[in-house]
């Protein structure tokens, strides 16, 4: 009676677990339209540039995504293109981390331009920012404008990417601060070596010999997100200009020989 018994929970434990299976499947196919490779291929370099075998990882990387973060307009219609190309700049930076989920982060909130940093308010006359991870109130809530969103995937749109640079200043905040030190993807014996490369290009940027955006000089934090955007935007030219630090960022990412 009691294998009966037992053999009974079993079925009914498996027969569960098929259904979690299957919601769980429809679940992440919805989570991106059919049509996606096609919108991924033609907006996303970083995809295209891909090994065919790749491709299908970063779709299900992007499904995931989007599964657990959701997207949401201030005043505008978010279009498939949009989600995309928010999950394309949230994937990009961890494509080759073994797993990882952006725990500090639950919305995005996409406005229709740039927005007053301290009111967040798109309207205001003093529309300077067109990128911000929230703290507070609304922390796990990231802020982009969408026309800097879409420049950043454009064929013009050389080391500058807003998408990826939010993503990369959530990178920064997991070891609990946004400082320009990325302790949770950094070993620490690393840490004067790469110190040493900021304040090198920093003195660079100052005296006009380098090429990196000078929004980088604003705090390491800044520096980060801009040289780390550059990285991904524009590899080739970067690892050109910026040899060694090109060389310490395919660490902290995890980029293959």
């Amino acid at each position: 009676m009691q294998t009966i018994f037992a053999v009974g929970i079993f079925v009914i434990l498996l027969f569960a677990l098929i259904i979690y299976y299957f919601k769980q499947r429809k679940s992440l196919d919805d989570a991106i339209p059919a049509n996606a490779t096609k919108i991924l291929e033609v907006n996303v370099e970083f995809y295209r540039q891909l090994p065919i075998d790749l491709k299908p990882f970063f779709l299900k990387r992007i499904k995931e995504f989007l599964t657990y973060v959701r997207v949401e307009g201030v005043k505008i219609q978010v279009t498939d293109l949009d989600r995309l190309l928010i999950a394309a700049s949230a994937i990009i930076p961890v494509f080759y981390f073994d797993k990882w989920t952006y725990t500090n982060l639950s919305t995005v909130l996409l406005y229709p331009h740039a927005f007053n940093k301290e009111e967040f308010l798109s309207e205001d006359s003093d529309r300077d920012v067109s990128g911000m991870v929230g703290n507070g109130p609304m922390q796990r809530i990231m802020i982009l404008s969408l026309p800097q969103l879409r420049d950043g995937y454009s064929a013009n749109a050389g080391a500058g990417n807003v998408g990826i640079h939010e993503f990369v200043h959530l990178l920064d905040k997991e070891d609990g601060d946004v400082d320009g030190l990325p302790e949770a993807l950094l070993d620490k014996k690393n840490n004067p070596e790469y110190l040493n490369l900021v304040e090198d290009t920093m003195s660079q940027i100052r005296n006009g010999t380098s090429d990196i955006d000078a929004y980088a000089l604003t705090n390491r934090a800044e520096f980060f997100a801009v040289t780390s955007s550059y990285f991904f935007n524009a590899p080739d030219v970067f690892k050109l200009n910026h040899e060694a630090l090109y060389k310490f960022y395919k660490k902290i990412y995890r980029w293959p020989e």
